[in-house]
């Protein structure tokens, strides 16, 4: 390949795979809220989410708000024999690892805290960067690995077990729900919400990518050189 040289795009940006069949389509002028499906395998190639932007920023923080009060304050609280305790998230799985269970708690740590964490965290960094006139290459790669925290985040799973040990233990203790709970239960659809209404195709058209770079580049030094 000969310097200055790099491959060049498709030309025409409304050309689509579809990621079932693999078959190469144009999509067409979309409303706000209307979706085009595959000719071939009438799977949903592109939903067009009004106002996505803004609306996937605020669900992200106020989900982002949920995560930090309910990895603060106490998720459950027992009372046995006069005596009571408390205990948070991260609490539970520190907990876990000291009895030595530590696969369970990694796992906890992992799918309640840390994946979660990510995911909204990712959401907010591309969301923000969106919204700049030249959007950064690195909104990519967050976009790419998005999907990664978005399978390991499993709080309604976490939330789950603690329903069945709520009713295991209803019998011998005490059990007072804490904020944490409300709190984790408003987030799990907080992120639904927020993956429902977030436009991936959008911020995608929005990314200065290198191609754009090397015109700019290019542009720069042409202009140099005439005005030597």
């Amino acid at each position: 390949m000969r310097p200055g040289t790099y491959n060049q795009p498709v030309a025409d940006l409304s050309l689509i795979a579809c990621q079932h069949c693999d078959l190469l389509q144009r999509l067409p002028e979309l409303a706000p809220g209307v979706s085009a499906r595959c000719a071939r395998c009438n799977a949903e190639l592109w939903c067009h989410r009004e106002d996505s932007l803004n609306r996937t920023l605020a669900l992200s923080i106020a989900a982002a708000v949920l995560y930090i009060v309910a990895n603060s304050v106490p998720m459950l609280g027992l009372t046995v024999v006069g005596r009571a305790a408390s205990i948070t998230v991260i609490g539970g799985a520190a907990h876990l690892w000291a009895d030595g269970r530590e696969i369970v708690a990694g796992l906890v740590l992992l799918t309640a805290v840390v994946a979660p964490a990510l995911q909204i965290g990712f959401m907010l960094a591309i969301t923000l960067a969106a919204h700049r006139a030249s959007v950064p290459r690195w909104v990519g790669t967050l976009l790419r690995h998005h999907r990664i925290t978005q399978t390991w985040s499993m709080i309604e799973v976490m939330m789950l077990g603690v329903l069945v040990a709520l009713i295991k233990i209803a019998d011998y203790a005490t059990v007072i729900p804490g904020t944490a709970l409300f709190m984790l239960g408003a987030l799990v659809f907080l992120l639904a919400a927020m993956q429902v209404s977030f436009d991936p195709r959008e911020v995608w058209e929005r990314i200065e990518w290198a191609e754009t770079g090397a015109r700019r580049y290019a542009a720069r030094d042409a202009t140099a050189e005439a005005g030597r």
